[in-house]
């Protein structure tokens, strides 16, 4: 059984439409119910900037700020975490687009909001990804590198330093400096990270496939996974291998990466496929209800290889999650929800969806602003 990562405050200061909220939490699931449009999904996000990255809406940092702030946002938690008990602040300062995220851990200033890893993960489920399997690939690879990230924090900072490799080859080829020395420096570059970015995707697939082979029936449909669009025919190659093969396709693609504007070829260019598995059938091509069913399966299973593999169960957010849920599901998905260990924070117009709770949740109301328990 995983350890619990919970929350036991929340404190939050001229953060999207609060400015001021604080939650007092007593470490089981938290259902938030209220009006469309209240902050419940803001409450959430607030949450999801507990981990690396942008939040689950990828926002600018200046738009999170409350409308009429002066100074920027500011979000502190008191976290029972992986090293213990830890007080988490973390906010920007001033206005302008050029904002950076700072963090603080017990009061002091840290480097990289990398370590936020150290203590918990947070994962999440939201309506905005319902369009997950019909969408574009690249919502599927920040979907896929977002499945990464937990079990390989150093996974965030390749992949940026892949894409800023990749801008500076495109900008030389775009300005025609084809300079052998020049390019074959930053092409060495990105097929190391490139290479390392493409078996951590092929390791955590793997494991995640093997979990969902390995599970017992479950009242959600079992996804396939597969990563395409290259080096699909790698296998279990060295390394070395790859990365010459990468090489290869960089060196022979410049004039052609030139004329497009873009490089045509690397993991930047993956897709994850998706298949219903008992139905035999493409991901995309099933119905809504079906899609989202899958969604929900594929997250509480990753869940459950990231509370296997760290010993220590997420902090699920898990955002309208019963509105498309018939009763039966509803009561399944708690269940699951429950066996994680961890703390999930739920939210949705109805209190009655979440009956099947019981006293395994607090609740909470949320009103224009405002918090009521």
């Amino acid at each position: 059984m995983a350890e619990k990562t919970s929350l036991s405050r929340l404190k939050l200061t001229d953060f999207r439409n609060y400015a001021q909220a604080s939650l007092s939490l007593d470490g089981r699931h938290v259902v938030l119910t209220g009006d469309n449009g209240a902050g419940k999904t803001n409450l959430l996000e607030a949450i999801s900037f507990l981990s690396p990255g942008r939040g689950l809406r990828r926002a600018v940092l200046s738009d999170v700020t409350r409308v009429g702030a002066s100074n920027g946002f500011t979000i502190f938690a008191d976290v029972d975490g992986r090293e213990g008990e830890v007080a988490i602040g973390t906010g920007i300062e001033g206005d302008g687009e050029g904002q950076a995220r700072r963090l603080r851990l017990n009061g002091t200033p840290v480097r990289s909001v990398e370590e936020l890893t150290d203590h918990l993960n947070v994962l999440w489920l939201t309506p905005a990804m319902d369009g997950l399997f019909t969408g574009p690939s690249a919502d599927r690879r920040r979907f896929l590198d977002r499945l990464v990230l937990s079990l390989d924090p150093a996974h965030g900072r390749r992949a940026a330093d892949y894409e800023r490799a990749m801008r500076s080859r495109n900008r030389l080829l775009s300005e025609g400096r084809f300079d052998p020395a020049w390019l074959s420096a930053i092409e060495m570059q990105m097929a190391e990270l490139g290479i390392s970015m493409a078996a951590a995707r092929r390791e955590m697939l793997g494991l995640l496939t093997g979990l969902i082979a390995g599970s017992d029936a479950s009242p959600f449909p079992s996804p396939e996974l597969q990563l395409s669009g290259f080096l699909d025919d790698a296998g279990d190659r060295p390394f070395a291998d790859m990365e010459e093969d990468f090489l290869f396709m960089l060196d022979e693609g410049r004039r052609r990466d030139a004329a497009a504007g873009r490089t045509l070829a690397g993991p930047h260019r993956v897709d994850l496929l998706v298949r219903h598995r008992d139905k035999d059938m493409d991901a995309a091509r099933c119905s809504t209800g079906e899609q989202k069913a899958l969604l929900v399966g594929l997250v509480l299973a990753h869940a459950r290889l990231t509370a296997n593999m760290t010993g220590f169960a997420p902090v699920l957010l898990l955002d309208e999650i019963a509105a498309h849920l018939d009763e039966g599901r509803r009561a399944a998905l708690f269940d699951l929800v429950h066996d994680l260990g961890g703390q999930a924070f739920m939210t949705g117009t109805d209190r009655d969806m979440f009956s099947a709770l019981g006293d395994r949740a607090q609740f909470l109301t949320v009103a224009q602003g405002g918090i009521a328990g």
